[in-house]
């Protein structure tokens, strides 16, 4: 039996396309893709690197160090005190226990700021520490 012109109304809610499950699956990809994302971790400023033909590339790098030209000491975009690096690599470290530590030290920084740090991160407990270089 076919239906009445009174019933056009009816016809035409029926015939429009559902968006709800489309939305819920944009929102489940995007709730996917906030997780899944690595986001790139700055000591804080540009640093110069020393070349070294055998440098190899650390994955669980999680704690970046920088020293710059005349030897500021950068974490997370921050200038730190010498006497202040080792409390500060102990609380990134036990945020991420399984990182390790990068230095990366300028080529006009000097030696003794690297071993300072070198020093600070193995009394915070992490004897996984790094030099970073340029890889010709």
């Amino acid at each position: 039996m076919r239906r009445s012109n009174a019933g056009i109304g009816v016809d035409e809610e029926e015939n429009e396309i559902n968006l709800t499950p489309m939305l819920d699956v944009v929102f489940i990809m995007l709730i996917f893709f906030i997780v899944t994302a690595s986001f790139i971790k700055e000591a804080g400023i540009d640093v110069n690197r020393p070349d070294a033909p055998t440098a190899q590339r650390v994955e669980d790098a999680n704690i970046l160090i920088a020293i710059s030209a005349n030897d500021e000491i950068w974490i997370d975009r921050r200038l730190i005190d010498p006497r202040a690096v080792r409390a500060n690599i102990e609380r990134l470290h036990a945020e991420n226990p399984k990182g390790s530590v990068v230095i990366q030290a300028d080529k006009k920084s000097t030696n003794e700021m690297l071993v300072i740090v070198m020093d600070a991160s193995r009394q915070a407990g992490v004897y996984n520490v790094s030099i970073a270089a340029i890889r010709d």
